[in-house]
């Protein structure tokens, strides 16, 4: 199996597209108000957003983007007015992670993890 595309909740679907294009997403599909896709700037996968008209009651759900130049793009981001929860730490699972929100609350993680994202040294 090849993951298509991942599909999050919100609010305000228009809104969102402007924060996820300034992430660097590029819009491939546009049914607004109620659904956007967009295509990743590397590999084949999507990420789409759909329209509710309430959010979850919990937040399970973490997006992780990855960046080889990560301390650069966080860099742009911040310059662009993007607000981060935590700035580019090492994690002891051998990524580089930064953290923010989206405008609906959900979680995404910035990360590098080269070599290490499909083959950490415990991998059986």
């Amino acid at each position: 199996m090849n993951l298509n595309q991942i599909t999050i909740p919100s609010l305000d679907v228009e809104k969102a597209v402007v924060f996820y294009k300034i992430l660097g997403l590029q819009l491939i599909v546009d049914a607004l108000p109620r659904y956007v896709r967009f295509a990743c700037p590397e590999g084949e996968s999507t990420f789409s957003i759909h329209k509710v008209n309430a959010l979850p009651k919990e937040q399970l759900i973490a997006i992780y983007f990855e960046n080889d130049n990560l301390e650069k793009k966080v860099e742009e981001l911040q310059d662009k007015g993007i607000t981060f929860i935590s700035k580019v730490e090492d994690k002891s699972w051998l990524w580089s992670e930064a953290h923010l929100q989206d405008l609906d609350g959900n979680h995404i993680i910035l990360y590098k993890a080269g070599e290490n994202r499909k083959n950490p040294p415990w991998r059986i």
